[in-house]
């Protein structure tokens, strides 16, 4: 999990521990349970900031598959741009 400004404010131990339940489910819950969260996270969104989420979350995934196609190197020596880059910290 990243530590920013935005989630300075959040609970991180109850949050990891969801995380690492949720890590030990076979991927057809995960996934389950991931399509069950959308309703409940674009009810709290605009059309437009959830549009933008779901950008966030591919470039999360462009990242891991970025980082684990070359491991042992620095995040400068990969592709991919970081949640920092786009917002310039």
């Amino acid at each position: 999990m990243t530590t920013s400004r935005e989630t300075d404010n959040l609970n991180h131990p109850a949050l990891r521990k969801l995380v690492d339940e949720a890590d030990q489910l076979p991927l057809p819950d995960l996934l389950t349970l991931l399509k069950g969260l959308i309703p409940v996270v674009a009810r709290e969104l605009s059309p437009a900031d959830f549009d933008a989420f779901i950008k966030e979350l591919r470039l999360k995934g462009d990242r891991f598959y970025d980082a684990t196609g070359h491991p042992g190197t620095g995040r400068a020596n990969r592709t991919v741009i970081g949640e920092r880059d786009l917002e310039g910290r």
